[in-house]
Formats: C-alpha cells, sequence, structure tokens
C-alpha cells in the first residue's frame, strides 16, 4: 500500500479548514465569493454578476455588495489565521467539522471606505490581521479589481473572537 503524499495531505487539510470556515457563511454563494489559497495567503475573488450592480446607469458595484465581500474577506482571513497552528498541527479535524462546529469570530464593527466606483468586473481582496487577541481582533482589509496597486475599497473591522476550542 503507498503511503500518501505528505505535500497533497498537507493541502487537503488547508483546503478543507478553508471549505469548513466558508461553508459557515449563509451569503458567500449569493455573492459569488471564493478563496484561492496559497500556503497561508487567501486571496477572496467576487466574481463579477450583474446582480450585484447597484448603480446601472454608470453601471457600478452595490456598496452593499463591496462590503459584505470585504467583511466575508476579514472573518474568513481572521479565522484561516488564527486556525492555522491547529490546521498544521492535525489537531483541528476539518474532515468531521459540521456547519457551526467551528465558531466563526463577531463583528464588533466594520468601516468601509469607498475609494472609487466598483466596475462591472471581478473583485478581489486580501484580509491583514493586524491585532489578534484571545478576545479582540483587529483586521485590515484592501479590494482591488484590475490593479492590486488602485484600490476601489478598503476597511477596517473589529472582532469578538469565539471561545477557544478544546
Amino acid at each position: 500500500m503507498k503511503r500518501p503524499d505528505p505535500v497533497t495531505t498537507v493541502k487537503k487539510r488547508r483546503d478543507a479548514a478553508l471549505a469548513a470556515i466558508t461553508g459557515q457563511i449563509p451569503y458567500i454563494q449569493f455573492l459569488g465569493v471564493s478563496f484561492d489559497r496559497h500556503g497561508d495567503a487567501l486571496t477572496g475573488v467576487m466574481e463579477y454578476s450583474d446582480d450585484l450592480i447597484g448603480n446601472p446607469v454608470l453601471p457600478a458595484l452595490h456598496g452593499g455588495a463591496i462590503a459584505a465581500f470585504l467583511e466575508i474577506t476579514a472573518i474568513v482571513g481572521l479565522t484561516f489565521a488564527t486556525q492555522w497552528d491547529r490546521i498544521e498541527a492535525g489537531a483541528l479535524d476539518v474532515e468531521s467539522l459540521t456547519p457551526g462546529q467551528l465558531h466563526l469570530p463577531k463583528t464588533i464593527d466594520f468601516s468601509v471606505d469607498y475609494l472609487r466606483s466598483g466596475l462591472p468586473r471581478d473583485a478581489y481582496a486580501q484580509a491583514r490581521v493586524t491585532r489578534s487577541g484571545r478576545r479582540y481582533a483587529s483586521v485590515h482589509v484592501e479590494g482591488w479589481q484590475d490593479n492590486r496597486d488602485r484600490l476601489f475599497a478598503q476597511a477596517t473591522g473589529h472582532f469578538l473572537m469565539a471561545a477557544p476550542h478544546g
């Protein structure tokens, strides 16, 4: 019997953890949000859909869709970052997680800066945890479309951390 490839095993565990996290956010599918994962780096992707247009005259993405996308990216990025050590050690049994078993951080406040109109195309975002403690965390999120250096929105959020799991 052939032993499983350790690289494949780790990738599967990381992908399963990401799927367990994103599977708990109900509106992630409605918005068409997915995540590209490279090691511990996550990039949120919100695929363009006509349903996301708020101003058809311009046309421009709806501000609520942009804010929700950035908040999703912050929550998923924060959860993935705080669970990383458990995922890597195999201490988080991601294969048997059921919905709601992995508690996500709760938003305390979330402030969005709309820097320019969101064009009718795919959007990308990355979250950076600026402070993470046992009870509270701060996250900064940057969103762009065609050019990583030309942000169309950014946000800062504060989150109440979930109770630790055994």
